[in-house]
């Protein structure tokens, strides 16, 4: 069962970001879909990636999952790791997932290990940004009344960066407290923070956080520096998540050797598809860290690839959903995943279990210009005038 072809089909969302998928087909016509994780601007070049991979991969067979991964990686990418490299490779690594459930008329979980659990948990993400506290909690408010009963949120204000006006703590803990008043007690607030404090700022905010009950405190610090995110964890009374940007096993292996969290978030689209979640799924289990998978990616097929695994590993907490990709997600569909009330069902369809119309994906071309174009040097901060805002 030998690859033949691989083809990248960009999805234009008109949102922060595109979404990439890659279709694989075998000699005999069987094809699987993936999809890579991309950022704002970076949709081309992970794109090419994939296509500089292509005659590396076409021609080997469509089992031989591990090996062709690890042939990427030593050969490829000459044993140097990167974002780009480990998309590209995670598309076409679930890809090969797909064929095999559909050559063996199972779903991939059954491929796996087997299922764990009847249905995932997910929560609500891509809901929130506004202009106002106000405007934050009514979208909020909309998320819990679709169903969910976990969402996240980044609370703080301004330019991404290491000291924190008080201005801007104030507001953030403003929101929060908006937010629980709103959603309720037993509603789960998960805090993002993007990477951005330095230890004594998370550490200060996450003891005025934990006055909410917030149920975790998403990369307070920059996971490259991963022992300011154990002093964190050491000083704050909130489960600590990290592991979005973490991308090879031997970074995951040194966060855990660290105790640097209590939950991890890798992204299936980047960290080298199923086998390589599966891996830090094995690797965090014995140390009683628990996996909430991210999962900034479509509600296709990187949702899919996610349930999937979530399905089988034993210690397996909730999923990413990015509700504002759902809608442009399911028009191009054949077939999807549906989420009920915060759940979703595990599919019984051989592979992944979704299937994307390529005529209809092609009537989204990408956008060379982005959302939002990013800042200029008059934006940071400090800088005179400045009011704490979430725009």
């Amino acid at each position: 069962m030998k690859i033949a072809r691989i083809e990248t089909f960009i999805l234009g969302t008109g949102s922060a970001k595109d979404l990439l998928f890659c279709r694989v087909e075998t000699e005999d016509g069987l094809h699987g879909w993936g999809e890579a994780y991309v950022t704002q601007g970076k949709e081309k070049v992970v794109a090419e990636c994939i296509q500089a991979m292509a005659p590396h991969v076409i021609g080997r067979s469509a089992f031989n999952i591990r090996h062709t991964g690890q042939v990427m990686y030593e050969d490829f990418a000459i044993k140097r790791g990167s974002p780009e490299l480990l998309a590209a490779w995670s598309a076409v690594e679930i890809a090969s997932w797909d064929i095999l459930g559909k050559r063996t008329g199972l779903p991939v979980y059954n491929l796996i290990g087997g299922a764990s659990r009847e249905r995932v948990r997910v929560y609500a993400n891509g809901w929130s940004r506004g202009t106002t506290i106000d405007e934050g909690v009514e979208r909020g408010l909309k998320v819990k009344a679709m169903g969910f009963t976990a969402a996240k949120f980044d609370p703080f204000p301004g330019p991404w960066r290491s000291f924190v006006d008080r201005r801007d703590e104030d507001f953030a803990i403003a929101y929060v407290r908006a937010m629980r008043d709103a959603l309720g007690p037993e509603f789960e607030l998960l805090i993002e923070a993007h990477r951005r404090f330095a230890p004594a700022h998370a550490i200060r905010i996450g003891h005025r956080l934990a006055e909410f009950g917030i149920d975790w405190y998403e990369e307070p610090c920059l996971s490259e520096n991963i022992e300011l995110v154990a002093e964190v964890r050491r000083a704050v009374p909130i489960p600590i998540v990290t592991g979005e940007a973490i991308y090879t096993r031997e970074a995951f292996f040194d966060c855990l050797a660290r105790r640097a969290a209590d939950i991890l978030n890798p992204d299936i689209c980047v960290i080298g598809g199923i086998t390589a979640m599966l891996d830090i799924a094995a690797m965090a289990q014995p140390q009683a860290v628990v996996m909430a998978p991210h999962n900034y990616n479509s509600t296709l097929v990187g949702l899919a690839a996610t349930v999937h695994v979530s399905a089988v590993i034993p210690n397996f907490r909730i999923a990413e959903y990015f509700v504002n990709f759902a809608d442009l997600c399911r028009a191009i569909a054949t077939e999807s995943l549906g989420v009920q009330d915060g759940w979703i069902e595990l599919p019984t369809s051989p592979g992944l279990g979704v299937d994307l119309d390529v005529e209809k994906l092609r009537e989204h071309p990408h956008q060379e210009a982005t959302h939002r174009g990013f800042r200029q040097y008059w934006e940071e901060y400090p800088r005179k005038g400045y009011t704490p805002s979430l725009r």
